[in-house]
């Protein structure tokens, strides 16, 4: 794929949006096989208690890292209008602005490792045994805290200047180094679970040096002007959009967390039918994820050289896949789900629940098309004030579906989580039209890109 041309005018066409989509799905696919090696490579061990730690310990990490991913989601959006703008050097700045915001915050954390382990292992609250693997674990992986941050930084980069490719194969490179040094650590030299650990370090520490070896031939590691990076208003509506990614997610985080909080309170038949179930919500959103992606460039390219015209074709052709994917899946999920439900367990009670409750799980593509749709564009447009409100008017809402269909118990739960996807879509859909509205109108900026009060 050849990187776009600063300022050029970029067709919108179901070409390019497939070309953009296909690595990130690739790249999306590649991630759970990292997850089946270390559980393999720990579970040959024979120790329970260290499988369900890794397990564990992956958990609090992907819910730990996922809070930040304003850090790729806010560097593509803010990098592609600078593309669409005619302004390298102001992709270069948001780069290194995204890069130290990584560095501080990978840095925090790493400061506050004894409180944030006792915080996260608290919360899950396993058995003592299991705990303290945990924390062995969490000690080890908190290390990569700042690379995988700066991996972040470095992908929204790319993303931005619509090299997915790049991004894919850094990815790729991330996960295999993770599962080389994984085996490695485990089934020769025995570290056991804090060989887990540490091989996720090595492994974004790698992709650190990856990531800045691409941005050093784009000419994205040249000194930078610190004035301009460091410039208060440009500085501030970085934080901003950044700010309003955080608390989008931290709202789809609680209310993904409440589901699994809710499914154990339902019985361990309950949460290991739902935990079987949400596969389907997670293979939809590998796809969907792409398409997202892809809209956020294409559309923060149009924003930034003003062109109403492609930005509206961005939107349009996204449409047609994002909800045409969601719809197809959920019908091949639909057809074949009792397949995959037998396919991920051997339980005849898991099972027979997970039956139960199918129909659901299979519509959550369908129902979560235009949410992913709407946040790729919103992302590249930086609407991120008005992401961050419909996430929060789609929890409320939800949460009011949850309390009326409590009587309904895990059917109730299925319908709730369906409604927060519903709202979410059809929420960013009703602020669109005025947003967009604003942000092509010739005499003012986009609403997101003025410093809030």
């Amino acid at each position: 794929m050849n990187a776009p041309v600063a300022g050029a005018p970029a067709p919108v066409t179901h070409a390019r949006l497939i070309a953009l989509a296909i690595p990130v799905t690739l790249s999306n696919l590649s991630t759970p096989l990292l997850g089946l090696v270390n559980a393999i490579a720990i579970g040959r061990l024979g120790d329970a208690t260290q499988l369900g730690a890794v397990a564990l310990g992956a958990v609090i990490f992907d819910v730990l890292f996922w809070a930040f991913g304003f850090l790729r989601m806010g560097t593509a959006g803010l990098t592609a209008q600078a593309l669409g703008a005619g302004a390298p050097a102001e992709m270069r700045d948001a780069f290194w602005r995204s890069l130290m915001l990584a560095a501080a915050i990978g840095l925090a954390m790493i400061a506050l490792r004894g409180p944030l382990a006792d915080l996260a292992i608290a919360f899950m609250r396993p058995a003592p045994d299991v705990a303290a693997e945990a924390r062995v674990y969490f000690q080890g992986r908190i290390w990569s805290a700042p690379l995988a941050f700066a991996n972040y930084a470095i992908l929204g980069s790319l993303i931005g200047r619509a090299r997915t490719d790049i991004g894919l194969a850094l990815q790729v490179a991330i996960n295999g180094v993770n599962i080389a040094f994984s085996l490695l650590f485990v089934s020769v030299l025995h570290y056991g679970v804090a060989g887990v650990a540490w091989a996720s370090v090595i492994a974004e520490g790698g992709g650190v040096a990856l990531g800045l070896a691409f941005q050093a031939r784009g000419g994205f590691l040249r000194a930078p002007r610190w004035a301009d990076i460091l410039d208060r208003g440009r500085a501030w509506r970085t934080l901003a959009i950044n700010r309003d990614i955080f608390l989008r997610t931290l709202l789809l985080i609680s209310a993904l967390a409440f589901f699994t909080r809710q499914s154990a309170a339902g019985g361990a038949v309950i949460l290991a039918a739902n935990a079987v179930l949400q596969n389907f919500s997670l293979i939809g959103s590998f796809f969907l994820d792409g398409f997202a992606t892809a809209t956020e460039q294409i559309a923060g390219q149009a924003v930034g050289a003003r062109d109403r015209r492609g930005f509206r074709r961005a939107v349009k052709l996204a449409a047609l896949w994002c909800v045409g994917f969601g719809v197809a899946l959920s019908v091949l999920f639909a057809g074949l789900g009792d397949r995959i439900v037998d396919l991920i367990s051997t339980s005849a009670e898991v099972r027979l629940t997970a039956r139960d409750y199918l129909l659901f799980a299979a519509l959550t593509p369908a129902a979560g098309a235009l949410a992913f749709l709407f946040d790729g564009v919103f992302i590249g447009a930086t609407w991120t004030r008005a992401m961050r409100n419909s996430m929060f008017v789609a929890f409320v809402i939800a949460a009011a579906a949850y309390a009326l269909l409590l009587p309904f118990a895990n059917t109730g739960l299925w319908l709730a989580l369906l409604t927060l996807f519903l709202a979410r879509g059809l929420t960013q859909l009703a602020f669109y039209p005025s947003l967009e509205r604003a942000t092509f109108t010739p005499t003012a900026p986009a609403p997101d890109a003025r410093s809030p009060a």
